[in-house]
């Protein structure tokens, strides 16, 4: 029954009218810090970790549009021998065998003049060992090549979504056909505590699409990541005074709103959703004065600057928001995810210019990423981060018109580092040309089931009354990978 006060305002006026300001920043926060309400009729988890963690915090980097594994992490020279000839004349003929084609996309596409145009398509790129490991990354990579005995690349992954909503599928772990369902960061956010009470515990940078463009779902807007933008002036929506004010201002404002909100409470000291919400404005306030600073960069020496490519306009934009990832989880932010090239499809969708394509954007990634390895080992971080690189899905062995790869499912790959995770590993293989993964194939939650064991969380106990999950859902350990 709603609560009205003498002057016939409801209660949920009251919280909105409170709310103004805020916006959707104290609206995705307000329940995360006390764990009081996530759905109405479930008990909230402990916010503390099932088991013993490897890992404190998750870095998921993903690379939007669907990223070629044969021109990066799943070497195929056998696509340069038979370059040309039919995937039926090539050295795995029977590749899109319906038998084989188990999971929906049949790559098989005719031409106008009714030929198929399903031609191998040589490998655009040369790879090397590196490192102490000997394993292979291609050369358009050549910073991420001196991080290798740092991570461990998964050659096996596939997944069921044949166009761009898989950036949902890999996040969520469901088709877009299934319906709307809670991201593996919102899981996180459901299942862990806070790491630290001025910062939000689940921030999302870079552009996200319509259709993955939320987190919580039937968790709840709480569970949302907090969207930032690499802007120190501006790094938050509404999370600025509309105008100018001094901090003894903002303070006595922040402080006349404090007691109204606590002779409220004490009206109704039995409404744990309004407690929760004071408690959110209270967060938002400080988020408002620690999120700017974490964006400020002057206090990083040259070097490191140098380290994440911030001197070059090709490296600039991803280098800040590695730097800026590096920084949230030195002050205690459980997941960052960065989205790379949001707008469209993604700009990783290589139908056609695959190697202009592929050339541009690993030169745009390279670097910065390889500089947050190295940055977060120095510090003494790496073991307790979590960095996982992934896209939707990889790209077709054949041709696409004259010079691209279409969107591929069957086989793809992904890579992890950090905390938990073995060194300089890979596990999995796709066959001869990288159509089908052969050995030991994983559906993308593994991916989340893998983060969810080295952060400590039961995955089975992430589900909540009227929402079953199915056994897909919930994944398996990649335990080959798991130190």
């Amino acid at each position: 029954m709603e609560h009205s006060d003498r002057c016939g305002h409801s209660r949920r006026t009251f919280l909105h009218d409170t709310a103004l300001g805020f916006g959707g920043l104290a609206l995705s926060a307000m329940l995360q810090r006390d764990g009081v309400v996530r759905a109405a009729e479930h008990v909230a988890p402990t916010g503390k970790p099932d088991f013993a963690p490897k890992a404190k915090s998750v870095i998921w980097l993903f690379m939007n549009g669907g990223m070629s594994h044969m021109e990066s992490f799943d070497p195929k020279p056998a696509l340069t021998k038979f370059a040309g000839k039919t995937i039926a004349e090539g050295p795995v003929p029977d590749a899109q065998n319906p038998e084989k084609l188990k999971l929906a996309r049949v790559v098989v596409v005719n031409d106008a003049n009714g030929q198929q145009r399903n031609k191998l398509y040589p490998l655009q790129v040369g790879y090397s060992r590196c490192g102490e490991s000997g394993v292979e990354i291609a050369n358009w990579l050549p910073h991420l090549q001196t991080c290798v005995d740092d991570i461990s690349i998964v050659r096996s992954m596939y997944t069921t979504d044949d166009n761009h909503g898989a950036q949902t599928q890999f996040h969520s772990g469901r088709h877009m056909l299934d319906g709307e369902h809670p991201t593996l960061g919102a899981w996180v956010h459901y299942g862990l505590g806070s790491l630290n009470d001025n910062l939000p515990q689940f921030i999302s940078i870079g552009n996200r699409e319509y259709w993955n463009a939320k987190d919580g779902h039937y968790l709840g807007p709480a569970h949302d990541a907090i969207p930032l933008k690499i802007n120190p002036a501006a790094p938050l929506d509404y999370g600025k005074p509309e105008r100018a004010l001094l901090d003894a201002e903002q303070r006595l404002g922040f402080e006349l709103v404090g007691k109204l909100n606590q002779l409220r409470g004490q009206q109704y000291p039995d409404d744990p959703a309004l407690a929760a919400r004071i408690k959110a404005y209270e967060l938002a306030f400080r988020m408002q004065r620690s999120i700017p600073d974490v964006m400020d960069f002057k206090d990083e020496t040259q070097e490191t600057q140098d380290l994440y490519g911030l001197n070059d306009a090709a490296t600039k934009d991803f280098g800040m928001q590695m730097l800026a990832a590096r920084r949230f989880v030195e002050r205690g932010v459980r997941f960052i995810q960065v989205q790379h090239g949001a707008g469209g499809a993604g700009v990783w969708d290589a139908h056609g210019g695959l190697k202009a394509n592929h050339t541009r954007n690993c030169l745009a990634i390279d670097k910065p990423v390889a500089g947050l390895l190295k940055d977060l080992k120095r510090r003494g971080l790496l073991d307790e981060t979590l960095v996982v690189f992934a896209s939707e899905f990889g790209r077709t062995p054949g041709t696409q018109g004259s010079d691209g790869r279409d969107h591929h499912i069957f086989g793809f790959s992904i890579w992890m580092a950090g905390g938990g995770i073995k060194r300089g590993a890979v596990h999995g293989s796709t066959d001869e040309i990288g159509f089908h993964a052969i050995e030991n194939r994983h559906y993308v939650t593994d991916v989340h089931a893998t983060i969810l064991e080295l952060l400590g969380l039961d995955r089975h106990k992430l589900e909540i009354p009227g929402r079953k999950r199915l056994e897909i859902d919930f994944g398996n350990p990649i335990r080959e990978i798991i130190a």
